[in-house]
């Protein structure tokens, strides 16, 4: 009779410690590869000058909605009126403080007074214009450097000198007379 088993084994591993040395080395030899394949990708590239890669990193880092110095624009702000040229009785234009009282009227208080909104009496509105004016100059001019109900004092430019204001509150009242 024959056996079915025949002790003729032919496979490569015949004892536990083969097989755990094949275990080992089918974990390892991929790995290995993995890392011969990433070094050879990689290589030793030159990097970056080291103050161009840290201004990348730099910008790349700084905070939203953040400008450099270098692209502000310096110059007068669009929120203060210019000073008004004046032309004198030789001809010669002179810069005047902003006393003008049209000027500062449309720089300032022509959003409010030029529009007619409801409270707030318009340019040249003798009916509204009346009651305000019979209060005295005093009262107006100090109603407008210190504020009255909804409108902030000196219209809301507080860089406007008193006397600026003032020019703007003879101005308005010129024109309602």
């Amino acid at each position: 009779m024959s056996d079915s088993h025949s002790s003729d084994d032919s496979g490569p591993i015949k004892t536990p410690t083969q097989l755990i040395v094949a275990i080992v080395l089918a974990f390892i030899v991929p790995i290995a590869g993995i890392f011969a394949i990433i070094h050879f990708v990689m290589g030793d590239k030159p990097r970056p000058a080291d103050t161009v890669y840290s201004k990348a990193v730099l910008d790349r880092i700084n905070p939203v909605g953040s400008v450099p110095a270098s692209a502000i624009e310096k110059g007068p702000s669009p929120l203060v009126p210019a000073p008004v040229t004046v032309a004198t009785a030789g001809g010669e234009a002179t810069t005047a403080p902003a006393a003008n009282g049209k000027a500062v009227f449309d720089a300032n208080c022509q959003a409010c007074h030029g529009t007619g909104l409801p409270g707030v009496p318009k340019l040249g509105d003798k009916a509204a214009w009346a009651p305000r004016i019979g209060t005295g100059m005093a009262a107006l001019h100090a109603s407008a450097l210190k504020g009255k109900g909804a409108m902030p004092a000196k219209g809301g430019n507080l860089t406007l000198s008193d006397d600026a204001v003032k020019a703007a509150v003879d101005y308005m009242v010129a024109q309602a007379k």
